[in-house]
């Protein structure tokens, strides 16, 4: 069965709030701390590092986020499904919990 335009835009929806936590889990959350640490003592600043610029600028990240998410749903659509579901949803715990606080 065909996809209606509201399930286009509720994948689209998760999509985006996963892509959104998957970019704050890599650039500021402390569990990767040491991944980014140790990148930038290896390769240096964002200023004079790509490598270390990729994992600091957002824009990057979700652009590489998101096409990964595309294709992972044209590959393994509900694998793809549950993975960004979970993000979608600690994205949206975490939106709500900033604005009830």
């Amino acid at each position: 069965m065909p996809a209606t335009a509201a399930d286009r835009f509720a994948g689209l929806l998760v999509d985006g709030l996963a892509t959104y936590r998957l970019v704050k889990l890599v650039r500021h959350d402390r569990i990767t701390a040491p991944m980014r640490e140790a990148v930038e003592e290896s390769q240096g600043p964002p200023e004079r590092s790509n490598i270390t610029y990729l994992l600091d600028c957002p824009w990057c990240l979700s652009f590489y986020f998101g096409t990964a998410l595309t294709l992972g749903r044209l590959r393994w659509p509900r694998a793809t499904e549950a993975f960004a579901r979970a993000f979608a949803l600690s994205a949206l715990t975490g939106i709500v919990s900033q604005w009830l606080d």
